[in-house]
């Protein structure tokens, strides 16, 4: 579970900004998406298969359901530290239905992932509408989730997890050439939330360091608000911007944006290339290395939890095709992307290195995505 926070964290600030509402209140197209995705850095490698099929099975009403796979082997810094090298596996599946009436678009599913020490489960509905000549698009949208987290090398270690999501979007056609969309999020998490296998540090009284495991507030809220802007250039050719502002009620603030440029050619290509730029505050109960065992209620030292940068560069080419010869395929893509991560932790240090306790030189990792897929309209 560790091992996957940093790739979690980076899929996170993807689809956060990937989903930002521009969705019209009409049906999904009937698609088959394959894909193949590889994580590489900072001592983890994650990848794995992601199917998507959707259908639409009657003339208001459209169906989805995908199966991920993440095969993870992780000796992070956080596991060479504490623990030994290991591999796991997560798998998930979900099911999704959207179902159109007049200009309302109605949907919801069902996700269920689970690995050897934790599962998850959520449930999600959502309604989104056309307003002003469908100029104007307003969404809503809830989900929770009940997850249970247990520790591998303890039978009787079993915690409960609720989270809550709340989801609202307005997404604005201001002229033939340019959309707007603003998204507000609020998330509410109560119960076990830190990793059961990791422990902070502490001076003991020679001098030198011990550990102990990490405890974390039972209950955590986080808001993130989002603007994202397209710009439609004369000949085909796309600009954006987007920006995001988070914070949470264990004292972190985050920001990021991203620019990007998208553009197609005459003969089926279609490139995007993109810059992306993170920074957030650490934790209130955060700290590379405390005074002493129990030198207060809470104490956290999951670099996720520190002050630190990113900076992503990323890269896709996609290419559309037509298959004449099958009558059941109206067109497909074949599409590739490569994104470059950089970390920088300011006051996260690599306690793996030998020096003195507290002056060990700060971390810092490189991390590259690629993922491939077929997307198939039918």
């Amino acid at each position: 579970m560790a091992a996957t926070r940093t790739k979690r964290h980076f899929v996170l600030i993807i689809l956060l900004l990937a989903c930002l509402p521009l969705t019209a209140a009409i049906l999904p197209e009937d698609r088959f998406d394959v894909l193949y995705h590889y994580y590489a850095g900072g001592g983890v490698d994650i990848s794995g298969p992601s199917l998507l099929f959707r259908k639409q099975v009657a003339a208001p009403l459209s169906v989805s359901t995908h199966y991920y796979v993440d095969t993870i082997s992780s000796a992070s810094i956080d596991v060479v530290t504490q623990a030994s090298p290991y591999n796991e596996e997560r798998t998930e599946y979900g099911l999704n239905v959207d179902y159109l009436n007049g200009k309302n678009l109605l949907s919801m599913g069902y996700t269920t992932s689970s690995e050897n020490d934790y599962v998850a489960n959520t449930v999600n509905v959502g309604i989104s509408q056309d307003f002003f000549g469908d100029l104007t698009n307003i969404s809503l949208g809830f989900s929770r989730g009940s997850d249970t987290v247990s520790r591998s090398t303890d039978n009787v270690f079993e915690r409960a997890v609720e989270r809550r999501n709340y989801r609202f979007g307005l997404s604005q056609i201001l002229t033939k050439n340019m959309t707007v969309t603003f998204a507000f999020d609020l998330t509410t998490d109560e119960g076990f939330l830190n990793n059961p296998y990791r422990r902070y540090r502490y001076s003991d009284l020679a001098g030198g360091e011990s550990w102990d495991y990490e405890v974390y507030p039972g209950t955590r809220t986080s808001n993130a608000l989002g603007l994202r802007g397209l710009y439609y250039l004369p000949y085909r050719a796309v600009v954006g911007a987007e920006v995001r502002q988070f914070s949470d009620t264990w004292g972190i603030n985050a920001q990021n944006w991203q620019l990007f440029y998208r553009h197609p050619t005459d003969n089926g290509w279609l490139f995007e290339v993109r810059y992306r730029q993170y920074s957030q505050n650490r934790a209130d109960f955060y700290s590379d290395l405390f005074d002493a065992q129990n030198a207060q209620n809470y104490m956290a030292r999951d670099k996720e939890l520190s002050t630190y940068e990113s900076q992503t560069f990323g890269i896709t080419a996609s290419y559309g095709f037509n298959l004449s010869g099958v009558q059941w395929i109206d067109r497909g893509s074949i599409n590739l992307s490569w994104d470059h991560l950089r970390f920088d932790y300011a006051d996260f240090r690599n306690a793996d290195v030998s020096s003195d306790v507290g002056n060990e030189p700060l971390y810092g990792f490189s991390a590259n995505v690629i993922q491939v897929y077929i997307s198939v309209w039918y």
